[in-house]
């Protein structure tokens, strides 16, 4: 595991993002952890969010053109790392979009920079990929070109529901569907290889043969 995939596990585990013990995913399953970007709620903890975004950008080597956030937690995501990436020497636009159309003022339902070139989408995690797609067909539909999707963490996961479960998980699904990549700051396997290093009988530690076992059941390779 990179050393920026180890600050960015232990980042959120000190601030409480990302936790363990029994939780209710929204496909319906009991998981043995849960990563809530939404906690990521003051300056400090916005801003070094922000810098492993900016970072795991710039390191994937993806052409882009500017950043754009689906509403809501990804318009906190996108303009935190547009400042980032300015930090960084990339001073590029971005934008969001409105859940509901403006009928009034500047009308229309983006914020920000208008869509233009290769646009980079940034959201926590991807679940059944709904604001992914439709993410895709605000910037299509501007002319723009989806060039990737930045998350925070890969949970790994085979979609589907239990016995009709696919052989992909749902950020493969993406990248297959729309034929540009999907990168993560850290994935499930990231995860697994921090809590191997944990002692067995810690407070983290502890959680490891929970997560195999969840693993095992629903995770895909890497």
């Amino acid at each position: 595991m990179s050393s920026l995939r180890q600050q960015f596990i232990e980042f959120s585990i000190q601030s409480g993002v990302l936790r363990f013990g029994s939780f209710i995913t929204k496909a319906g399953r009991t998981s043995p952890y849960f990563f809530n970007a939404g906690l990521f709620c003051d300056g400090a903890s916005l801003g070094r969010l922000a810098d492993f975004y900016a970072q795991t950008l710039l390191d994937a080597g993806v052409e882009f053109d500017m950043l754009f956030g689906p509403a809501y937690k990804g318009i906190a995501l996108a303009s935190a790392t547009a400042v980032s990436l300015a930090g960084k020497g990339r001073n590029v636009p971005f934008s969001f979009n409105r859940k509901e159309a403006k009928d009034h003022g500047e009308g229309g339902n983006i914020i920000g920079a208008p869509l233009q070139g290769r646009v980079v989408i940034i959201d926590d995690v991807i679940s059944a990929g709904t604001s992914v797609r439709e993410s895709v067909e605000l910037i299509r539909a501007a002319g723009a070109t989806p060039a990737a999707v930045l998350i925070a963490l890969d949970r790994m996961e085979r979609a589907g529901k239990d016995g009709e479960l696919s052989e992909l998980s749902a950020v493969q699904e993406v990248a297959k569907l729309y034929g540009m990549p999907v990168v993560a700051i850290a994935s499930l396997d990231d995860l697994f290889s921090f809590l191997s290093g944990q002692s067995a009988g810690g407070d983290i530690g502890q959680h490891r043969e929970a997560v195999a076992a969840y693993r095992s059941k629903y995770g895909v390779q890497g």
